[in-house]
């Protein structure tokens, strides 16, 4: 079965795992999927991800989910995806969201790779946004 929002269907996982409550959740793997799972650890969204090949030698992400230590909730509070296949959304460098005042991050695809919306201000380039996490 082909999905036709495979970058909805990865958000959708990490948010079931984490309502779930489990520690670990593992994803179909892909370029732009792999470029998330980095902007979301060095963000420091999720405690670790591993690359790795499953039994049917398809190219997996095994994400380690991070926890409060102290209340046991998920540091992912939302996970939202805002261009989607029926409906792109493309942003200018000027233009791109800040995600409540700058503590989320907006993740945004451009012509110079995938990078967070402050990068994308940086750098000056604007591109499709992908989805938003804080």
């Amino acid at each position: 079965m082909a999905l036709s929002d495979p970058i909805a269907d990865y958000l959708t996982r990490i948010r079931n795992a984490q309502m779930a409550g489990h520690r670990t959740v593992t994803i179909p793997s892909s370029k732009l999927k792999k470029s998330i799972t980095e902007i979301l650890y060095t963000q420091g969204f999720i405690l670790k991800y591993k690359f790795d090949v499953d039994e049917k030698n398809f190219n997996v992400i095994h994400i380690a989910l991070k926890y409060d230590k102290l209340t046991k909730k998920p540091v992912i509070r939302e996970l939202g995806r805002v261009s989607k296949p029926g409906l792109r959304k493309y942003s200018g460098s000027k233009d791109v969201p800040r995600i409540i005042n700058g503590l989320g991050v907006c993740i945004v695809s451009t012509s110079q790779g995938v990078m967070t919306d402050k990068q994308a201000r940086e750098k000056k380039v604007g591109g499709e946004l992908i989805c938003y996490v804080y």
